[in-house]
Parts: structure tokens; C-alpha cells; sequence
């Protein structure tokens, strides 16, 4: 792949669309009005039919690369997808309620270490006034006890969630993106693991911050919950899982 220009966008954004073209409309305006400069283009994935015209006749300051999927895939299967259109050095996961006030691409491209292989700014979720705490290692320990008051978040995150992930496409490459055995849920925690696994380390842009209008399906619908449940049960009978709590636990 040729290098970019000084001048080019630097990065090709992957949104997946499951009849949420209401949610991504706003959420493209704000890509353009603050890091358009960065945007090389998006791939928009319709994963589920669904009627265009909310998106009729707007016009943004980059492409907009529509997938239609004769029949609908999961999160990973979907972003892998859209990186075979990715011709830049970075490749942007993002989810449709994702909210910006401001640009925070152009910086976290701007602080990233040469070693980082995956980044995210802090993502403040809905009626709260500070950030989302840093995430450890997933056991069913961590579950049970990461909501009581004596546990300790990490200072540096394990694992990031899959509503923001900005790769580095040199690294998504190298570790052959999602893994497709999750359908939805828990394929966030492995590619982090696998990531860094790989060499690459995390970088969270500390004094960057985005927002999420969260969905939280998994909450209210049976089929989120299981897909969630077992989902859990594939990372943690994974090769990958055991190898980076290993690789986290010499660290420390």
C-alpha cells in the first residue's frame, strides 16, 4: 500500500448500521464539522434492510462507502469487511451512538506512541459526570466484585470496549482483525488481548473525551444476554485469554 500524503486523511471510519441510520446521521455531521480533516472516508455497513432516505441528499466533507448485507453478520465479521476498503494508515471502529464535541481524532492520531497499536480516548456514558474507569482482565471474579466499593481499577486498561477503537492498520492487519467466533460481545476484549499479545500496546488519550448515548440491549433482551453469556465462555476458553492474563500477570 502506498503512503499517504502529509495531506491525506489519515483514517477510514467503519460504522454498522442495524436499522440505526436516525443515530448515524448526527454522528457523521459531527465527524465532518470536527475531524473532517482526518476522515478519509466511511464505511457505512447496513447489516439489516432498511430504508436510505434519512441519509438522502446529505453531503459531507469525505465518502460515504455503503456495504448492504444480504443477510445480516456479526460485529467482528462486519468490521472485517470494511477494512478490506481501508487504504489508510488507521482504521476508526466506531458505533452508531457515538457523540463529539469537539475533534478528538486528529489528537489521539497526534499523542500516539510509536509501539501503540490500538487507542481511544475516554468515553463518558449518559447521567454521568466523569469518564468510564479503566477495565481489568474479564474472570467471573472481576464480575462479581467490580461493582462493590473496595475494587481496584487498574491505571492502565486491559481492554477497551468495542464503541471506539482506533487501529493502527498495520496492527489489525498483523493480527488478521476480529475474530469471528463472536458474533456480538467479547470480541472487543480478545482483539485487545491479541493486540498486545502481538507487541502493540493500548493508549487511552487521557484528556480526550467522547460520548456514548449507550444501548444497552444485553440489559433487556434475551437474545443480547445470550449472546453476551456465551460469548464469555469463548474468551475465557480461549487460547488468547490465557495467554495475555499470563503475559499481564508478569508484568505486575
Amino acid at each position: 500500500m502506498p503512503a499517504p500524503s502529509p495531506s491525506f486523511p489519515p483514517i477510514t471510519v467503519s460504522i454498522v448500521s442495524h436499522g440505526q441510520l436516525t443515530l448515524i446521521r448526527p454522528l457523521l455531521e459531527q465527524l465532518d464539522r470536527f475531524s473532517g480533516a482526518s476522515t478519509a472516508k466511511v464505511v457505512l455497513t447496513l447489516n439489516i434492510p432498511e430504508p436510505d432516505d434519512v441519509l438522502a441528499g446529505q453531503e459531507w466533507g469525505f465518502p460515504v462507502e455503503r456495504i448492504k448485507n444480504a443477510q445480516p453478520k456479526g460485529f467482528g465479521a462486519n468490521h472485517n469487511h470494511a477494512f478490506q476498503h481501508c487504504e489508510t494508515p488507521w482504521f476508526l471502529v466506531l458505533n452508531p451512538d457515538i457523540r463529539f464535541d469537539g475533534d478528538v481524532l486528529a489528537p489521539l492520531i497526534a499523542q500516539a506512541a510509536p509501539d501503540a497499536g490500538l487507542l481511544t480516548p475516554r468515553i463518558l456514558e449518559p447521567g454521568k459526570n466523569t469518564p468510564e474507569q479503566h477495565r481489568e482482565i474479564i474472570t467471573p471474579l472481576e464480575i462479581v466484585t467490580r461493582r462493590r466499593p473496595s475494587y481496584e481499577r487498574p491505571a492502565v486498561p486491559a481492554w477497551i470496549p468495542g464503541l471506539f477503537m482506533l487501529f493502527r492498520s498495520s496492527a489489525y492487519r498483523q493480527i488478521g482483525g476480529f475474530d469471528e467466533r463472536f458474533f456480538m460481545y467479547g470480541e472487543d476484549f480478545d482483539i485487545c488481548a491479541r493486540t498486545q499479545l502481538a507487541g502493540w500496546k493500548l493508549q487511552v488519550g487521557e484528556d480526550l473525551l467522547a460520548r456514548h448515548e449507550a444501548q444497552r440491549a444485553s440489559r433487556s433482551s434475551k437474545k443480547h444476554l445470550y449472546w453476551h453469556v456465551t460469548s464469555l465462555l469463548k474468551v475465557w476458553t480461549s487460547g488468547a485469554f490465557w495467554r495475555y492474563r499470563r503475559l499481564k500477570a508478569g508484568i505486575r
